[in-house]
């Protein structure tokens, strides 16, 4: 229960009630928004001068707030929201009044070409993130936008000129005067701290950026923002900001997974525990400090923006600067479990309510709780807590928020920081081991031993920073104690040796590793489960944080949740002002290589089948089909509508929903449109299209388009009108279809596009499976079909490709696709694109196969698919010799009499 508490016990509300009791009335009822600060400002400039007036209005502003918060529970996010629009126009108004002064002396600052110069003021840290609290400095940064002079009566440098309106607005805002001062103004964090100049050019910033920007400057500037001027040349929403934004982002954010930032933060973290623990030597008083001791503040700050740049580079819906809606947008993403990022917000809301009692009772800029029994039942109360000598709900409260904190900071940080198992090697204190030293090879089984040498006496290796080396030593170790556990196998350790061996100039993957040790521990196993997978990861490195997600192996792939993520990455990039085509493009790539390592890790570990692969990667396909169509239409010139009216017809193995790993994709593009110039809109957004998927970025590649089964193959046109499409192949007019692509169209399906016209295709598809056929001229093309393909794969007679080879997969798809177009219109049953397998049992349930045919071939058929998988992921070839296509005759024979079946 809240206990009844008033503001008045603040010793500081007290001092204002007393001194500016005449001014109080001034400030409307309510929380105090910018345009009511700007009007009690200007009010008060009636009577008083600009430095006077922002005091005051200062005064009048925290004595509000200290009502609101203690004696109303107004939300924690209103009163840092009202102290940061204090800050903005307070800045804003001696901004305006330091540049007016200025001008008059100097004139305005130019360019050689005569261009006015943009001055940025930016606020840093809790200012930059809208989350200022009632007693905080303000730590600023100034920037102005390039070299020039000025032209007034007493010319100077655009640099000279700038730096005077710096000290300008110090004065104006936090010089100490009669009437206090507005804000502490900290410049520290500016590109070389304290010894660096008060004010820096864009070009000057650019440069530090590159050449000097230290690890933990990163975090710094994730949370900045132009805060002054407010509007006008400079502003947040002026278009050559844009310069600036574009200028920092890239240095928070990195284009790839950036783990190597986690031990910038322990050295910046250790640094400030250690401050901490100086300043509390001898000072009890100092050990409750919210803010920067162990599970403070600081470190809930730390937690978020630790993730934030390590994935904000390819995730930017997860770039925000406020740690609350963060901490949201991380649960969210699958970054941090929704009941983690739960229980950090409410105790950084405890934790910020309880410094801005501390601080209302004295404005003063601390964090550390009184000593004082009657201050401390103050604060206790103003949050529904009892504090007495004998009990403190309060201490109590606070020590349980402060160790979760720490137990998630440290989990965290520190999953990487020391080794798990053994100090085998020279792993727990002393130095650290080298790569390439004799006493650690002489530590690792004989053939790893032998393997990391030859990779250590390489120049790339050779060629590393220390650090590096050393982590490459930390993860060899790793995999031999694995191997010594029985944990993964001597060659999944040599092949994690050969899929390191490429990834040496991507350092950030041998931190993610060194970071994730569970992530090297799932590495490990898996190249032991199979080869491809190596082959995979070498190609896409960035995946192998898919394998700390905890729901790998039990989830499946749910086409909607990661259209949703993909349109929600989209807006992210659009709010940091990087949705250009190239983004979206690696976005699309990013994801769906993700996507698929996923189904990889389930497949190899045995928790789905080798249909429900099939699956997940048929409607990965399907997804990736749907954004890309999206993304690329609305970003195309010649868009005419909101969507375009297009279909994507899926065939072959997208089609039969039987896609594999680096399959391409056989699709047949129409459109429904009655626009004149439909055709040549839609031609060339197809093309357009096809490149999307198509294109090789930095992020790689996604598929391979094949549209040789559009109406007239290669010779037809690019995309087709439904109309067209539906006269073509249901043989009115002319130009009709083959029999070969009436097969094909028996495994068709929508698969992607304006869902509209869905029906209408299956309707085409329907008409042709059940359009009256000579059933023995119809089984003479397909024999002679099948005899062509045979003749363009040919097989060794002792070899058996469970493909290609008689009594293969290929003889039972081809018998499947006859009984099918021969039979369709006299039962409905088989119109369903179920698949070969259920197809295959539905004919011998309707009487068109002999008892045990159809059930013993779909079965046949399914055993030669997992055949087939198995030995795509080993990189094995799929033709077996006698001895190992012996386990597969009787399959083979279902085949064969299933053919005989069909054909005689």
């Amino acid at each position: 229960m809240r206990l009844t508490v008033s503001a008045d016990h603040s010793r500081y509300v007290q001092r204002v009630r007393r001194r500016y009791a005449a001014e109080l009335a001034l400030l409307p009822p309510g929380l105090p928004d910018r345009a009511v600060i700007g009007a009690l400002i200007d009010t008060l400039l009636a009577t008083r001068p600009l430095a006077s007036s922002l005091r005051v209005a200062r005064h009048l502003v925290l004595e509000r707030l200290a009502v609101l918060d203690v004696e109303q529970a107004a939300p924690v996010e209103h009163i840092t929201l009202a102290m940061t629009h204090l800050a903005e126009v307070t800045l804003d108004r001696a901004l305006t009044a330091a540049r007016l002064e200025l001008d008059e002396i100097h004139g305005a600052p130019q360019t050689p070409d005569g261009t006015d110069i943009a001055f940025w003021v930016l606020g840093m840290g809790k200012l930059g993130a809208r989350e200022l609290n009632v007693s905080s400095d303000i730590d600023l940064i100034y920037v102005y936008e390039d070299d020039g002079a000025t032209h007034g009566p007493r010319p100077v440098t655009a640099h000279e000129y700038f730096t005077h309106v710096a000290k300008r607005l110090y004065a104006l805002i936090g010089d100490v005067t009669d009437d206090g001062q507005v804000f502490r103004v900290d410049l520290a964090l500016r590109p070389n701290g304290k010894s660096g100049p008060p004010v820096v050019s864009l070009p000057m910033l650019e440069e530090y950026f590159l050449v000097q920007g230290r690890e933990w400057e990163r975090f710094a500037w994730l949370k900045s923002r132009v805060v002054a001027p407010l509007a006008g040349l400079g502003a947040p929403g002026d278009p050559r900001t844009q310069a600036l934004r574009h200028l920092v982002t890239p240095f928070v954010y990195r284009r790839y997974l950036d783990y190597g930032v986690f031990e910038g933060l322990r050295q910046l973290h250790a640094k400030i525990r250690s401050e901490a623990k100086a300043r509390a030597a001898g000072r009890p008083e100092r050990a409750n400090d919210v803010k920067l001791s162990r599970g403070g503040i600081r470190e809930i700050e730390f937690i978020v923006q630790l993730l934030q740049v390590v994935r904000g580079g390819q995730f930017p819906e997860i770039r925000t600067r406020s740690t609350v809606k963060a901490l949201a947008q991380l649960a969210a993403g699958g970054l941090m479990k929704p009941e983690t990022a739960q229980r950090l917000t409410d105790a950084y809301i405890f934790l910020r309510r309880v410094e801005h009692r501390i601080q209302f009772l004295d404005d003063q800029q601390t964090h550390c709780l009184p000593q004082g029994d009657a201050d401390l039942a103050w604060i206790a109360a103003s949050m529904g807590l009892a504090c007495s000598r004998e009990t403190c709900e309060l201490f109590e409260q606070l020590g349980e928020v402060r160790e979760l904190v720490a137990n998630e900071f440290d989990a965290l940080l520190h999953e990487g920081g020391k080794p798990q198992g053994s100090c085998k090697g020279g792993q727990c204190g002393g130095p650290k081991p080298a790569v390439d030293g004799e006493d650690f090879l002489n530590g690792l089984p004989p053939a790893l031993a032998s393997a990391v040498r030859a990779l250590a006496e390489t120049p790339r290796v050779q060629g590393l920073r220390e650090e590096s080396r050393q982590r490459l030593a930390k993860l060899f170790h790793r995999a031999a104690q694995a191997v010594e556990a029985e944990e993964c196998s001597l060659d999944a350790a040599l092949r994690f040796v050969d899929w390191v061996g490429p990834l040496l100039r991507r350092e950030s993957y041998l931190a993610l590793l060194v970071e994730r040790p569970a992530v090297q521990q799932r590495l490990l196993r898996l190249l032991g489960l199979a080869r491809w997978p190596m082959r995979y990861l070498m190609q896409h490195p960035g995946v192998i944080d898919e394998l700390a997600d905890p729901l790998l192996l039990t989830a499946r792939f749910d086409r909607e949740a990661f259209i949703a993520d993909l349109l929600d990455r989209e807006q992210g990039w659009a709010r940091s002002g990087e949705a250009d085509e190239e983004a979206l493009l690696d976005t699309l790539r990013r994801a769906h290589h993700a996507e698929v390592f996923r189904t990889l890790v389930r497949d190899v570990e045995g928790s789905i089948t080798v249909e429900q692969v099939a699956d997940d990667l048929s409607l990965l396909a399907d997804a990736v089909l749907q954004i890309a169509i999206q993304w690329a239409w609305s970003r195309f010139s010649k868009a005419h509508r909101p969507d375009p009216r297009l279909a994507v017809i899926a065939y072959g193995k997208l089609g039969g929903k039987e896609l594999g790993y680096g399959g391409d994709l056989d699709v047949v593009f129409v459109f429904d449109d009655d626009d004149e110039n439909a055709a040549e809109i839609y031609g060339a957004f197809v093309r357009r299209l096809i490149t999307w998927l198509t294109l090789r970025t930095a992020a790689g590649e996604l598929f391979d388009i094949d549209t040789a089964l559009r109406p007239n193959g290669n010779s037809g046109l690019l995309v087709t009108s439904l109309a067209h499409f539906e006269a073509y192949q249901t043989g009115r007019g002319s130009n009709t279809a083959w029999t070969w692509e009436h097969q094909a169209i028996t495994r068709a399906r929508f698969c992607a596009g304006e869902t509209s016209m869905a029906a209408r295709c299956e309707s085409v598809r329907r008409q042709v499976l059940t359009a009256p056929r000579d059933a023995a001229a119809l089984r003479q093309e397909v024999q002679a079909m099948r005899e062509k393909v045979r003749a363009a794969r040919p097989v060794r007679p002792e070899l058996f490709d469970v493909k290609h080879s008689e009594g293969g997969m290929m003889d039972a798809e081809f018998a499947l696709q006859t009984l099918v177009l021969a039979h369709a219109a006299a039962h409905p049953e088989l119109l369903d694109n179920l698949g070969n397998i259920a197809l295959l049992q539905r004919c011998e349930a309707v009487g068109l196969l002999p008892v045990g045919v159809g059930v013993s071939a779909a079965n046949a058929y399914r055993e030669l698919r997992r055949v087939q998988h198995k030995a795509r992921l080993d990189e094995q070839s799929t033709a077996l010799d006698a001895e190992a296509a012996a386990p597969l005759a009787a399959h083979r024979a279902a085949v064969r009499s299933l053919w005989q079946a069909v054909f005689g």
